[in-house]
């Protein structure tokens, strides 16, 4: 927005020409000479009562730091060097500290990306939402208890009184969001911005938070800053879009619009990067290069590296602001008078992975059936409760309770299912990295349990796994080489002979789309993208059979997430690896899985081909999950959303789960029997079952044509 543009009537917050910049990290000690490099560069937008912009981008494009400036909560390194940030009329840079503390909190509150690490962990909920009574309404005593309960229970906290009283640490997830939420509320603020609200969150915790964020907008008015990176989220709760890249704003437009027509190149590339549950097989198109560094900003336009549409116009000016419709506006040369010879494609959804998914078949889809090479029977981990003096074992958690499951070569067997239903424990199980507690895991024909260290070390480079976060699970005192080349060594796949090793790293490295020059770097150089890459590259140097994949896209951009999901596709291809892929992402696992497996409270309650799970689910549970999944499609086709099946509660503790069907408290279908015995497994197909009364054996006939909708 242009300084010269008038307020719209309603409007909360105005941000004009905001420029942040941040030290550099080689900077001089001399205050005075520091180099600033610009993280945010002239970005404007407004925001109304009632309504949510979302800022949308890949991590790295500004958007958080935004957030931050518009409060003042910039860290120590970080200058707000120009612009005007009004809310209801009054410029938020030009006001002295002690007012700007009335403001946040009373006027503006935020919910950060991570509760585990924004809640004071030495503090009760109760003591932190008092805070803010305290501070903003001036509640203390009775009064603030009172409507701390109040906050609680508006944010579906069951038993507040009790929660109240209870630390960060004995909260799950969703609750501590939930808490997180109850704190931004306490100053009943007039704008609320929500930074990541339900990254890394299973798909039902993140619908409950998403339809909790709505109603509350909804009853107070608020008008909602929404920072995402989530195309599904924005579909469900954006009235507008702005997206973001290297600092700037360079598209804006109603939701509708955005959906139906993205304009920016840039845009174009995000929607086609994103798996889908409309989608299946092929190579999901992906960004070349990542987003500049501060200090390495282009002169012209920041995306012309990255654009296949870019001319020479594009890397020597930087694009102005184009209406393309009215309300949507884009930063792009295409839509000038200069760049009439150039085309930014048909102004529609981009389907390049859609028709590649529709023409390409992939070869492992394709491949004839491969013998059986990993066979789990009835699995259990069962951890000892243990109390008293003496430590007496007084119960188990049941993390796994009996599954069973089979992998052959080149093919994926997806694991889903909410946190804490037992999935990265079976992993873990399977690689004998935790002791089983009974069952039987046999790869390539042997029995795991039981063995020896040394038995079992011929075993351990035919499996390996690929953790969550890559950061924490790469040695950061090693170079990527060594971190490499220490399994290889460790397991004997290379000699002693230090050339032969280095050509072995190097190849490894070139398998996963690294060079060479990366070998001599460390972990904290790399993006998160990269890092996953290496962790992958780590996996692969011992010539594994079985890969066992954990979580490892769900903190990623949709554009690093495309490369990902398409290397491990490739390596699938031409290795004829088995994954064993944990998630709770569907979108990925309909584009990647061959088979689905879905766990809750350490047993699998339904499986089948992917087809079968995703397309006709049986389960109650398979059903509440897929209904909670936001799809980018919802913004465009409405109607072919699924009704949200809202599961209450939480998942039960596995130390003491439900009698009878481990479900039945949170299932609107459960029945006498279902309270009284655990259902049997019913074949529905050759391929597809279910562990459940609906289905029971002997009316497994009768029940499979029933629709399920």
């Amino acid at each position: 927005m242009s300084a010269e543009e008038p307020v719209s009537e309603g409007v909360l917050l105005d941000v004009r020409a905001l420029r942040i910049a941040f030290a550099g990290a080689f900077a001089s000690t001399s205050a005075n000479t520091q180099p600033l490099l610009l993280a945010v560069d002239g970005v404007g937008f407004q925001v109304a009562a009632g309504e949510t912009l979302a800022l949308l981008g890949e991590s790295g494009c500004g958007k958080s730091a935004s957030a931050l400036g518009l409060l003042r909560l910039l860290p120590a390194a970080g200058r707000m060097v120009g612009g005007e940030v009004r809310f209801e009329g009054r410029d938020l840079l030009q006001l002295p500290e002690a007012e700007m503390r009335t403001v946040r909190g009373g006027g503006m509150a935020m919910i950060f990306q991570e509760p585990a690490t924004s809640l004071n962990p030495v503090l009760t909920v109760g003591h932190q939402v008092g805070e803010v009574l305290e501070r903003h309404l001036g509640l203390t005593g009775r009064a603030a208890n009172e409507r701390s309960l109040e906050l609680l229970t508006a944010v579906g906290i069951a038993d507040p009184a009790r929660r109240l009283g209870e630390y960060p640490f004995q909260l799950s997830g969703g609750m501590k969001q939930r808490v997180m939420i109850a704190v931004a509320l306490a100053g009943n603020p007039r704008l609320l911005i929500a930074d990541e609200p339900t990254t890394a969150l299973d798909v039902t915790i993140q619908a409950q938070i998403l339809e909790l964020l709505r109603s509350l907008q909804a009853e107070r008015a608020m008008g909602m800053l929404l920072i995402t990176h989530d195309l599904g989220v924005v579909a469900q709760m954006a009235t507008r879009v702005g997206v973001m890249y290297a600092g700037e704003i360079v598209e804006e437009a109603p939701r509708d619009d955005f959906f139906s027509s993205p304009r920016h190149p840039y845009t174009q590339k995000l929607f086609a990067a994103l798996p889908d549950l409309a989608q299946r097989g092929g190579r999901l198109e992906t960004i070349p290069g990542q987003v500049p560094a501060l200090a390495e900003m282009p002169t012209g336009c920041r995306f012309a590296a990255r654009c296949a549409h870019a001319w020479q116009l594009c890397r020597q000016q930087s694009p102005e602001w184009r209406e393309v419709a009215v309300g949507h506006r884009v930063r792009c040369h295409l839509y000038s008078e200069a760049g009439g010879g150039h085309s930014p494609g048909d102004g529609g959804v981009p389907t390049g992975a859609a028709e590649l998914s529709a023409t390409i078949a992939t070869t492992a889809r394709q491949r004839a059936p491969e013998p059986t090479l990993l066979v789990v029977d009835d699995l259990r981990v069962h951890f000892p409760i243990r109390r008293g003096i003496l430590q007496r074992t007084v119960g188990y958690v049941r993390a796994v309770d009996g599954v069973s499951l089979a992998l052959a070569r080149g093919r994926t067997l997806a694991l889903v299912g909410e946190s804490g239903c037992g999935k990265t424990t079976v992993g873990k199980a399977i690689l004998q990295l935790i002791m089983a507690s009974g069952g039987s895991v046999r790869l390539l024909g042997q029995e795991l349990g039981g063995q020896s260290r040394s038995a079992l070390r011929p075993l351990r480079r035919r499996m390996q796994m690929i953790f969550q976060d890559p950061f924490a699970s790469l040695n950061p005192r090693l170079s990527v080489g060594e971190i490499i080349g220490e399994g290889m060594h460790a397991l004997g796949m290379v000699g002693k002979a230090e050339q032969g090793r280095a050509a072995a790293i190097t190849a490894v490295l070139q398998q996963v789309g690294l060079d060479a020059a990366a070998t001599d770097r460390y972990p904290h150089e790399f993006s998160g993208g990269q890092r996953q890459r290496i962790a992958i590259a780590r996996a692969l140097a011992v010539q594994p059979d079985l890969v066992i994949c954990d979580e490892p896209t769900s903190a990623l951009d949709v554009s690093v997430q495309a490369q990902i999901l398409n290397l491990l596709g490739t390596l699938q291809d031409d290795l004829g690896l088995a994954y064993l892929f944990i998630t709770h992402n569907f979108a990925v696992v309909d584009h990647l899985a061959h088979e689905v497996a879905v766990m809750y409270l350490g047993r699998i309650v339904e499986r089948g081909t992917v087809d079968e799970v995703l397309r006709s689910p049986s389960h109650p549970y398979t059903r509440a999950l897929l209904s909670a999944v936001p799809s980018p499609r919802l913004a465009m086709h409405p109607r072919s959303q699924p009704e949200y099946i809202r599961l209450p509660g939480e998942i039960p503790s596995p130390a003491n789960p439900p009698a009878g069907c481990h479900f039945n408290p949170r299932c609107r279908q459960a029945t006498a029997v279902c309270r009284e015995r655990y259902p049997e497994t019913s074949t529905l197909t050759t391929t597809h079952t279910v562990n459940c009364h609906l289905y029971a054996p002997d009316q497994v006939n009768s029940q499979v044509g029933v629709s399920v909708e």
